[in-house]
């Protein structure tokens, strides 16, 4: 049941942080897209990665499934990215659409291959 689950919910990690790094690239050019609404939608779906992660090491650490790897290694290669994003953003404050936006679609790349290299049949 816990791999069902982890199973879905990468869904909705890659596609949230697909649509809301695309929106705030989009934000980037349009300021009518620079809403509160925007920065709540990143806050959900970057924290949706801690969730996967952490559905991840449950099954690892409590039904003792083995994981591929690379699959871990990109999961928790998307937890340092959010953190490199959060902690870049005072630094980037003039291009912080930019860099959400980028990460954004980062976290959704990450996503996408941690999801090929564990594909379990």
């Amino acid at each position: 049941m816990l791999l069902d689950i982890h199973q879905s919910f990468a869904w909705f990690v890659i596609i949230g942080n697909a649509l809301a790094g695309s929106w705030a690239l989009a934000a980037n050019w349009f300021e009518s897209l620079r809403t509160r609404a925007l920065w709540w939608f990143i806050v959900i779906v970057e924290l949706s990665v801690f969730v996967q992660v952490g559905l991840g090491v449950s099954m690892v650490a409590g039904q003792g499934l083995k994981a591929p790897k690379f699959h871990m290694f990109y999961g928790f290669v998307a937890i340092i990215a959010v953190g490199l994003i959060y902690s870049y953003r005072h630094q980037m404050s003039h291009k912080k659409y930019l860099l959400y936006g980028l990460g954004g679609l980062f976290i959704m790349g990450l996503g996408i291959r941690a999801m090929i290299v564990g594909n379990v049949s």
